[in-house]
């Protein structure tokens, strides 16, 4: 997939307020200091996209953007942030779970994994929930340009072993660095694959809609 456009649509953190689920959708989303917004610049070649700071916890809204006219990427707030308090970590956490649980057109999750670090169990348990709710997802193994390709090896063995105690199989998994570019073509076919197989053009609103 070649990435011609790029643009922000809204930020806000209540659903319905989200554009109209007309189009694929594909959220991303992590524990804080993953590199999201850094991978979400580097797929859409453009560094100024996402914004990137070095405070854990900068993104806290739903954050539309529009790619090639045709599909929806969506930055949302990551998972884990300590400093944050517990009324705004709850308040994150609602509105979520609502996006992720009633989004029709939210066609694949991308649950970033910091590949320098052993299994967190809040990622395990993030998973978890998504395949309880039914929610397609897939893992992104992010800042693996910090790794040699033997200590790749041995993290993505040893986290194949810990997802397959709970998992029959492991999900669609991409290795990726923001740095070297690396994954940006698997990511962005599997989403041009995904996006031949839905259709969400006949989507009337519900103002619209004949009873």
């Amino acid at each position: 997939m070649v990435i011609k456009t790029a643009e922000f649509v809204i930020s806000n953190m209540v659903v319905n307020r989200c554009p109209e689920p007309n189009m694929p959708e594909y959220a991303f989303i992590g524990r804080s200091n993953v590199g999201k917004s850094s991978l979400i610049n580097m797929l859409t070649n453009n560094k100024k996209l996402a914004k990137t700071s070095g405070k854990p916890g900068k993104t806290q809204l739903i954050n539309h953007f529009l790619i090639n006219k045709e599909w929806y990427l969506v930055d949302l707030p990551g998972y884990g942030f300590a400093k944050a308090g517990h009324q705004q970590r709850h308040k994150w956490k609602t509105f979520i779970a609502e996006y992720m649980e009633t989004r029709a057109n939210l066609v694949n999750v991308f649950v970033l994994i910091d590949s320098r670090l052993e299994p967190q169990s809040i990622d395990l348990e993030f998973m978890g929930y998504l395949g309880e709710k039914g929610i397609p997802f897939s893992m992104i193994f992010t800042k693996t340009d910090k790794l040699n390709n033997n200590k790749l090896g041995n993290f993505y063995n040893f986290y194949k072993r810990e997802m397959l105690k709970i998992w029959e199989e492991m999900p669609p998994h991409f290795i990726s660095s923001s740095v070297d570019f690396s994954g940006r073509d698997e990511i962005l076919d599997y989403i041009e694959e995904c996006n031949k197989t839905t259709d969400f053009s006949d989507y009337v609103p519900e103002k619209k809609q004949k009873k």
